[in-house]
């Protein structure tokens, strides 16, 4: 199977002053195409660190990062920027809308910067708002939406450049439960496509939707476990699989 992410001892190191701080220790992972895996851990464990090294807004201390067959560890900042708009696609707890844009615009941004045209621009931004079930809502704003229509525009505005990888920080963070169950059934569903997904989150229910939990603890990985057992019992329990 197809290697997306692998780092290799990665560390980071923030100098605070006269402090060292050890947010990351000589971690090494692999994330494979099509997988779908939650990193979790207390505040100050690192998970936050990883996912933003992963998401290619930082870079490592020390230690390589291949992404997608691609050295990203000691690229410049123009360079992460043109991986992170062909490569990865964010989901953000605020959601990170534009209040004047509606959602057909909002969901579009990502392809002005990738040199798409404007009636092309229209139509992956419309394809994107029906693959996550908001394509009647195009012309809507985000103060005219729910919170869960809100996240909704936001994935689809993560998935409209195809990128390799959906990274999702604490997506469910600003939803009540219900809304935030349905949220997660659609990563399900966007998982079952094919998408690979990893999401930082500190909850365990919503852990629980990933096939693989990577607990961090101390800026180290302390437990990397497959979790399909769990993740068929709760689909089960939902009724999504008979």
């Amino acid at each position: 199977m197809k290697k997306i992410i692998e780092t290799h001892n990665i560390s980071k190191r923030y100098i605070m002053g006269e402090e060292v701080i050890e947010a990351l220790k000589s971690v090494t992972i692999s994330v494979n195409k099509g997988e779908y895996v939650a990193f979790m851990g207390p505040s100050g464990s690192g998970k936050s660190t990883l996912m933003n090294i992963i998401g290619c807004l930082d870079t490592p201390t020390n230690g390589t990062y291949i992404l997608n067959n691609k050295d990203v560890s000691d690229m410049s900042d123009n360079e992460l920027a043109e991986i992170r708009n062909k490569e990865i696609g964010f989901v953000f707890q605020t959601f990170n809308l534009l209040p004047r844009l509606s959602s057909l615009e909002n969901v579009a941004l990502p392809l002005i910067y990738a040199g798409f045209n404007k009636s092309d621009r229209t139509e992956k931004a419309l394809e994107a708002l029906r693959s996550v079930g908001l394509g009647e809502r195009y012309k809507h704003k985000p103060n005219e939406l729910s919170g869960g229509q809100r996240q909704r525009v936001a994935v689809a505005r993560a998935l409209v450049n195809d990128p390799s990888i959906l990274l999702a920080d604490e997506p469910t963070g600003n939803l009540d439960t219900k809304t935030s169950y349905e949220i997660m059934d659609l990563f399900e569903e966007l998982h079952s496509k094919g998408n690979t997904i990893i999401m930082v989150t500190h909850e365990e229910d919503i852990a629980r939707y990933a096939h693989r939990i990577v607990r961090l603890r101390d800026g180290l990985i302390e437990t990397d476990i497959i979790n399909t057992e769990i993740r068929k019992a709760r689909i089960e329990a939902n009724g999504l699989i008979k």
